[in-house]
């Protein structure tokens, strides 16, 4: 698998991934609003399992605003609070919770990040040092060669070996002879 292969791949995963999202949002709000739930970007976010970023995402957010007219309109849902910056101003506690779950939201993004980045260096690292299938077939191929060339000189060596302690042995014989030869010798001259 090619490199521009794996990036189509990962990007097409990627797609698949940030769709089925959405289409989990999209399900928790009308999952929402039919139990009477109030539909809010923290409950849809909480329901779908998303980050509320996804939430207010274009595509997603007029799901939402619709779900919240039509409780209005029904009279079973608080009224929405207005964006930041829009109509009645915000309270220091929203505020603080807003901060809250936005700290989580990121530090949850960038612990999945260092986990991404982390399997990345991985697979490029392998791809990069990584030797291919044919250079590992040779190198497996010449390692038997080799293993087998050591194999004989080791038997060669072996043969080589025995034939010299066997020559070894006969020489201890023959000086063993020589020396008792000369002690027969050196008696006789004695006598």
């Amino acid at each position: 698998m090619t490199a521009t292969t794996r990036t189509q791949a990962m990007l097409t995963a990627r797609a698949k991934a940030s769709q089925d999202k959405r289409q989990r949002a999209l399900a928790a709000i009308r999952a929402l609003e039919a139990a009477g739930t109030p539909v809010t970007a923290t409950t849809v976010a909480t329901a779908a399992g998303v980050s509320t970023w996804l939430v207010y995402a274009d595509g997603v957010r007029e799901h939402v605003e619709a779900a919240h007219r039509r409780q209005a309109e029904q009279g079973n849902a608080p009224r929405p609070a207005p964006p930041p910056g829009r109509g009645e101003p915000v309270t220091p506690a929203s505020l603080r919770t807003d901060l809250t779950v936005a700290r989580d939201e990121i530090r949850r993004l960038r612990a999945e990040r260092d986990k991404l980045r982390a399997r990345l260096r991985l697979q490029l690292g392998a791809e990069i040092e990584g030797p291919e299938r044919a250079e590992l077939i040779a190198r497996v191929a010449t390692l038997e060669a080799s293993c087998r060339q050591l194999a004989a000189e080791r038997d060669a060596r072996a043969a080589e070996t025995s034939h010299a302690q066997r020559r070894i042995g006969e020489l201890e014989d023959e000086l063993t002879a020589a020396r008792e030869s000369l002690r027969r010798v050196i008696r006789q001259a004695n006598q």
